[in-house]
């Protein structure tokens, strides 16, 4: 689902609001988000999942394509673990 499809079945959903109050929430909601995983903390929404900031180490990698060895350098990655109530929804 993009962010479109979703701002489309919220308008669906609540008729009362409009496409674009339901469009500033949802960037303000990611935004908020976005903001505290930059600031190192972890998002947590009760039943959906949580989303982190997970380092990961240096390494070195392999260019497949001539096999020359490449150092790859540290770098953040946003981890992601679902709610426990999600995991039950899907395997229902």
């Amino acid at each position: 689902m993009t962010k479109s499809e979703l701002i489309k079945k919220l308008v669906a959903k609540f008729p009362s609001l409009k496409e674009r109050e339901i469009e500033t929430s949802l960037n303000l909601i990611l935004k908020e988000i976005s903001t505290a995983l930059i600031a190192g903390d972890r998002v947590e929404l009760r039943g959906f999942g949580a989303f982190s900031i997970r380092t990961r180490a240096p390494r070195t990698a392999r260019n497949p394509r001539t096999g020359e060895k490449v150092s790859v350098a540290a770098r953040k990655a946003i981890y992601y673990r679902a709610g426990k109530e999600l995991k039950e929804l899907i395997n229902s």
